[in-house]
């Protein structure tokens, strides 16, 4: 059906397009699907048990509107957000682009969403039936970018299974300056001085741009290391890497996203994953479209996999194709989990 569609689709502005698939999301018009439990997929995430290892990633979710629903999909875990403490519109439209050509979106959002007291009172009001990762960040106008986070985790340390720390996004500025050593120290210390005030044992992901040097990459695994932090979501879009797209909307400015991301993440994961020595859990995303590009990820390093220009592309089926692949996969190899294969590059 959807391929079917998709030219239709496609001839929509691709905002337009996501806030429709939003509402048929609501409605319930995509059907649940059925989940063939696997043992090759079976993983454990924050010390809870899942079916799949391939996750949705914040921004297709922004509100927390329709986080069951993607369960419903098969979808192993759902990220929504990124949810900032007070609602805020984003960037001037059009501020998604569709690159046809290179399977890939270019984005400048700027973090719209309806603000944390509203995405709050929906989890309350709607239990996840699945893991649930809040991502938060910042006002764009904000004068304390960490106050903001601190705001954030306060509002959801209860209804999360996990948080994510977004500072990466290339659509706020200054926001990547938390990748430097003095300022992510700061904005973890705050982060934990607060769990540990409030007893809380929610897992921290930190989620990081795409467009490290070696330094940074180093760094920022000491720093993850010293915190016990729990997750490392790599990565976020990238605001370079131009040069080899296709299509004509390419030096659009925004977060390039999607295919074209699959390599320059996979590299990154990579690095990160001989860093960390394994007591930092990683969630790969950046092009994870089929059973191959999430096999790919896990050899490189990934515990998980996230996605969300992929669905773009393929459809609301796309997590269940993916486990269907990636077991096909697992099988011809004679792989029993998919954990055996993680940094096996």
């Amino acid at each position: 059906m959807f391929d079917k569609i998709r030219p239709l689709i496609f001839k929509l502005d691709p905002e337009l397009a996501h806030t429709l698939a939003i509402k048929a999301l609501k409605t319930n018009l995509f059907l649940k699907q059925k989940i063939s439990e696997d043992t090759h997929l079976k993983s454990e995430l924050f010390g809870r048990e899942i079916k799949n290892p391939i996750g949705i990633a914040a921004g297709f979710d922004k509100d927390a509107e329709v986080y069951n629903s993607l369960f419903n999909l098969g979808f192993g875990f759902v990220e929504v957000g990124t949810v900032t403490p007070l609602k805020q519109y984003g960037n001037k439209k059009p501020r998604v682009f569709r690159l046809e050509n290179d399977k890939a979106l270019i984005n400048r959002l700027g973090f719209n969403n309806s603000g944390s007291d509203v995405v709050s009172d929906r989890i309350k009001k709607n239990k996840p039936i699945g893991i649930l990762g809040v991502n938060i960040g910042p006002n764009w106008d904000s004068k304390d970018k960490v106050g903001d986070y601190l705001i954030g985790f306060n509002k959801f340390y209860n209804l999360a299974d996990y948080i994510t720390i977004n500072i990466s996004s290339p659509n706020t500025e200054n926001l990547r300056d938390f990748h430097k050593l003095d300022e992510l120290g700061n904005l973890l210390d705050k982060i934990f001085a607060e769990k540990k005030k409030l007893n809380s044992g929610i897992p921290i992901a930190l989620k990081v741009s795409p467009d490290l040097d070696n330094a940074t990459v180093k760094d920022i695994s000491k720093i993850l290391i010293e915190f016990k932090v729990n997750a490392l979501i790599v990565s976020n879009t990238t605001d370079q890497n131009r040069d080899n797209l296709k299509d004509h909307q390419k030096f659009q400015k925004g977060g390039l996203s999607g295919k074209p991301l699959n390599d320059i993440s996979n590299k990154l994961i990579n690095n990160f994953f001989k860093n960390l020595n394994g007591q930092t859990k990683i969630i790969g995303v950046g092009g994870v479209d089929s059973g191959e590009t999430a096999y790919k990820k896990f050899l490189s390093g990934a515990n998980f996999v996230q996605l969300y220009t992929g669905m773009v592309f393929r459809g609301p089926k796309i997590a269940i194709k993916i486990n269907e692949e990636l077991k096909k996969i697992l099988k011809e190899k004679k792989i029993k989990n998919y954990s055996d294969i993680i940094g096996k590059l």
